[in-house]
């Protein structure tokens, strides 16, 4: 029996809002929130735990006065982030029924706070308020009080979170909602300081309001309530009004998409649009597609243009203190222009597509540092973030003791660093490294008065590269390989005493979704990074392993979800496991990013097994982020827009133009058929607003080709010539390519075939030889002659006129 597909990551991506403006804006009082608010405005999508304009606040460690004076139900859940609060004086109930009828029964709002456990300001607001006994004597007597993780329950957080963006313009974590017993959004806000201060009202005086607001004009916010769910959701469950996108469309969103970023690009830093900058991974994608679109069509100038984009952004993410130069990864994004000061969590999301675009650079340029960083960040993975038995946990927190006893954590404590630290760990390499990453007494985040606006981090030091290190080892007389290797030996002695400081919380959740992202990088990785010159030489934090070890990892994580979040009997996924599978089904994200990823894991080499169509909504088209089965999610939304996760409907559609590409006649037909479907529902999107959804763009585009291009491999597996084979069939970019690879040796292989796609298994049969591998590529209903070296393969792969030529 064939692998498995499946996957989706949780940091929120907003649907569309196609019309708001019948929704109820007026409430019998109101109050202010968001002093930092969750930008909405496109084209430049946030998504943060909270934007850091106000100072970055320390926070009460989990040993405080409280934590073992109370216990919850909280205690006994899984969730690391419900754990958090499982010692706060808050009666906190989980999401269930159990908290729904407790308020029924003593007819009091709802209290709904969402968050996720390595949230900066969700620590905030607990440690300022949910450890306050006076404020939780107020929720414990007026509310029902109930905390959702948004990773556990991105269905949840979805309702909730539309509901206040579209009311107020913004949103973030940690989400502070009101509703009625019911369910139904009263109010709601983000973060929310305990006291009055500057003329806007503290979390004490809001509980204050809403209850007195319940007790004397309940009708009308329970009305109100009702009418902006009923909006809602007419707004946002889209339709096609036909079967297909009108032609010429996902040419014309895709250029208007690359033309808008182009516009948005900031040619001194990198990167598109301004601070904070985020590192939006299909923004890269696009701009990558477009290029290879642009040279296919005759315009290399333009598509070198595009390039240049694509890679100074990529040095640039490189180079700044986003990137973790010592232990590896990315954190979630930079708070100022020139991705040097970040705000230090670190996803699991970001990891596994920031490591495919660098990965895809490589594939375009062969330039070994977009190869370094690729690696860079797999091997934080593998180092940091696998569990015993395969599965990748979900993220690192931001906050962190600065030493071991302390009663306070600060943001950054973990990654940040001295001179004098430096000068006693590193000695006689110590003025290289300072010079190498801007290291000085007084501290280095005053490259921008975005940096550190507060002084939080005088005297402290955020690495970044801003010299040519070829440049700096000939001033210093050495060769560029040892000023390497001296870099890389003090990392390691960096990076060995940092290990002995508090570590930031782990999140070791594994979400499906997230996995799935992981497990596209680490498969492609498997093959790409063969293309690396013989030779090359690898410094810390990267390990320098044989590229298959990755193809181990992402083996071991697709075999982690089918054993213990993959149902045979249904076929349905549970979203997260720790300590055992959750409670909370698969969502779209997690069906979407995990076929996406165990395509992958096929077509470099492992094998493919489904397509569950579970979440088309067949009338309509598109796919709904949720199964609808769970009465207690209000909303079912058709979600398209490509924020810091990718849509489960962009990724969909990929999905079913590579399906389409691999069986034969009627099932290839339904495949593209469906992805026509789901793409005409976000007409309008496309044309309106593509800068917002530019995978989706680029699946419109996909599935407007004719016929795509397939590489067929036919010979023994597993053999070092079957390897070298499959590695040159992944020597080149080439996002409209599959590759499909048979053993006519292997019975279940072949019956496969036959199933799904009898012309591949006739290809295999006839061109099978024990002695070698054969590699066939076809187009538009014709196919080259077979070759049977590496380079050959290469070479017609490279030939722009290979798909014109018949056999």
């Amino acid at each position: 029996m064939l692998k498995t597909l499946v996957l989706r990551s949780s940091s929120l991506s907003f649907s569309h809002f196609n019309n708001f403006s019948t929704l109820p804006r007026k409430f019998p009082f109101t109050f202010t929130h968001f002093p930092c608010p969750f930008s909405t405005v496109f084209p430049r999508p946030v998504n943060s735990c909270r934007c850091k304009v106000l100072a970055m606040a320390e926070r009460t460690s989990t040993s405080s006065s409280h934590s073992l004076k109370y216990t919850n139900r909280l205690a006994t859940e899984h969730s690391p982030y419900l754990l958090q609060h499982a010692h706060n004086p808050v009666d906190w109930f989980p999401w269930g029924e159990e908290a729904f009828a407790e308020a029924r029964k003593r007819d009091v709002p709802i209290f709904l706070s969402i968050g996720y456990s390595t949230c900066h300001w969700c620590h905030v607001m607990e440690v300022e308020s949910f450890e306050n006994e006076e404020v939780a004597k107020l929720l414990n007597d007026w509310f029902v009080s109930i905390k959702v993780d948004r990773e556990e329950r991105p269905d949840v957080d979805k309702v909730y979170m539309t509901y206040v963006q579209a009311l107020y313009g913004g949103g973030g974590w940690p989400l502070s909602v009101f509703l009625s017993p019911d369910l139904k959004p009263l109010m709601g806000g983000t973060y929310f300081p305990p006291e009055d201060k500057y003329g806007r009202p503290g979390f004490k005086t809001i509980l204050r309001k809403v209850k007195d607001a319940w007790d004397n004009k309940r009708d009308m916010l329970v009305k109100s309530g009702a009418f902006a769910i009923e909006q809602l959701s007419e707004a946002l469950s889209a339709s096609a009004g036909s079967n297909q996108l009108p032609d010429g469309l996902a040419q014309n969103a895709l250029r208007l998409c690359a033309e808008q970023l182009s516009n948005s690009y900031d040619s001194r830093f990198g990167g598109f649009g301004s601070a904070p900058k985020f590192p939006r991974p299909v923004e890269i994608q696009l701009m990558l597609y477009q290029s290879k679109k642009l040279e296919e069509s005759g315009k290399p100038g333009e598509a070198k243009e595009s390039l240049k984009m694509v890679f100074f952004s990529l040095q640039c993410m490189a180079r700044g203190g986003m990137h973790d130069h010592v232990g590896g990864g990315f954190h979630r994004y930079s708070v100022d222009e020139c991705w040097h000061v970040p705000h230090f969590e670190k996803m699991l999301y970001d990891q596994g597509q920031l490591a495919n675009v660098y990965l895809d650079a490589f594939f375009i340029s062969r330039d070994i540092l977009y190869s370094f960083i690729s690696r860079d960040i797999l091997d934080y993975l593998r180092r940091d973030m696998i569990g015993s038995e395969g599965g990748i946990f979900s993220a690192e927190d931001a906050d962190s003791a600065e030493f071991e006893g302390a009663t306070r954590k600060k943001e950054g404590a973990f990654y940040i660093w001295t001179s004098k630290e430096i000068d006693d760990i590193l000695g006689e390499h110590a003025s290289l490294f300072k010079e190498h990453y801007y290291v000085k007494p007084s501290g280095n985040c005053d490259l921008s008065s975005m940096s550190d606006p507060h002084k939080e981090f005088k005297g402290k030091n955020v690495l970044i590269e801003r010299n040519d290190s070829s440049a700096l080892a000939s001033k210093l007389g050495m060769s560029i390989q040892e000023y390497l290797d001296i870099l890389g030996e003090c990392k390691k002695k960096l990076f060995d005493v940092r290990a002995k400081r508090p570590k930031p919380h782990l999140d070791d959740k594994v979400i499906v979704s997230w996995n799935g992202l992981a497990i596209s990088s680490f498969a492609k990785a498997s093959k790409i990074l063969k293309g690396e010159p013989q030779g090359t030489n690898f410094n810390f934090p990267v390990v320098g392993c044989d590229p298959k070890e990755y193809m181990e990892v992402a083996e071991k994580a697709a075999n982690f979800i089918r054993r213990h979040l993959y149902n045979e009997q249904t076929r349905r996924l549970q979203h997260s496991f720790r300590n055992g599978p959750s409670n909370a089904p698969g969502f779209l994200d997690d069906y979407a990013f995990l076929i996406s990823g165990l395509l992958d894991l096929y077509e470099f080499g492992g094998s493919t097994d489904w397509l569950d169509e579970l979440f088309l909504d067949r009338e309509d088209g598109a796919y709904f982020n949720t199964p609808g089965e769970d009465p207690s999610v209000l909303l079912r939304v058709k979600e398209d827009h490509d924020g810091a996760e990718p849509s489960g409907n962009s990724v969909s559609a990929i999905n079913l133009v590579r399906l389409a590409s691999m069986v034969s006649s009627s099932k290839s037909d339904h495949y593209r058929q469906n992805g026509e479907h789901l793409l005409a529902v976000f007409e309008s999107r496309l044309k309106e607003m593509a800068m917002a959804v530019p995978l989706m763009c680029c699946a419109a585009d996909m599935l407007s080709i004719p016929s795509r291009k397939q590489v067929v491999l036919v010979g023994h597996k597993p053999s070092e010539e079957f390897e070298n084979m499959l590695a040159a069939a992944h020597a080149s970019y080439d996002p409209n390519k599959t590759v499909i690879h048979i053993d006519p040796t292997n019975t279940a292989e072949m019956e496969f075939w036959e199933t799904n796609n009898d012309k591949v298994a006739l290809m295999a049969r006839n061109n099978f030889a024990a002695d070698k591998v054969v590699a066939l590529v076809c187009q538009n209903f014709s196919c080259r002659p077979p070759v049977s070296s590496p380079k050959s393969l290469q070479h017609m792969l490279s030939n722009k006129s290979a798909s014109s030529s018949v056999v």
